[in-house]
């Protein structure tokens, strides 16, 4: 899943980026409302945390915008404003979500996965396909009751493969939606890390290459 954090606290934009790759999601950030306007024209991105009372580019109006866009992504609305009326003005503006400041990180990571899950590749809680079981929410993993132990980026792609249902994913679409915007679009990390999701997985393998199209994860 891929996240966008917008907040102009560069220590609270940080700790919160930091907090979402420890769960295995791909984050960026920006520290203004045209930053972040500017990466959401180019990046496809599932979840935006938005910080409401932003300098130059309001909250309110970045939230306008891609509202009045159509875009796919769910809105996490963050602000210091606590009142019934604020929670109303920001679900009036288009927001998914509305989370008052301070808040505490559980709950936030938890509202960013259920918002993940009502995308438009919406998806259930708990991922399952032959015979590999995925919980987001313990970030556990296990095939046919064995568990297994993966690094971020494993859990990220396996999380992506399962989710298709099945489908070719393509790897490109992987490198999107699990790395963030810093990544080579010439790097070999996807390749690397579907070898060692291979090897973790074990016989028989379920992960396979589609010439030409991507990776599919599916009993054969």
């Amino acid at each position: 899943m891929r996240i966008l954090v917008v907040e102009d606290e560069p220590l609270l934009a940080q700790t919160v980026a930091a907090g979402l790759r420890a769960e295995a999601m791909a984050v960026d950030v920006a520290g203004t409302g045209a930053d972040a306007l500017e990466r959401l024209a180019v990046h496809d991105y599932d979840v935006v945390v938005l910080d409401r009372d932003l300098p130059g580019v309001h909250g309110d109006e970045v939230c306008r915008r891609l509202t009045r866009a159509g875009a796919p992504c769910r809105i996490l609305m963050l602000t210091a404003a606590r009142s019934l009326d604020d929670t109303v003005a920001g679900f009036g503006l288009g927001a998914d979500d509305y989370l008052a400041k301070p808040f505490r990180f559980p709950e936030l990571i938890a509202r960013v996965r259920a918002l993940g899950r009502r995308g438009p590749n919406g998806r259930p809680a708990v991922l399952e396909a032959a015979g590999v079981r995925l919980d987001p929410h313990l970030r556990a993993v296990t095939r046919d009751g064995r568990e297994i132990r993966l690094t971020r980026k494993e859990f990220a792609v396996l999380e992506l493969l399962l989710a298709a249902q099945g489908g070719a994913v393509s790897a490109e679409h992987l490198l999107e939606k699990a790395w963030d915007e810093h990544a080579d679009p010439f790097t070999k990390a996807v390749r690397i890390t579907i070898h060692w999701l291979r090897r973790k997985l074990g016989e028989p393998a379920v992960i396979h290459t589609e010439a030409g199209v991507g990776y599919r994860l599916a009993d054969r």
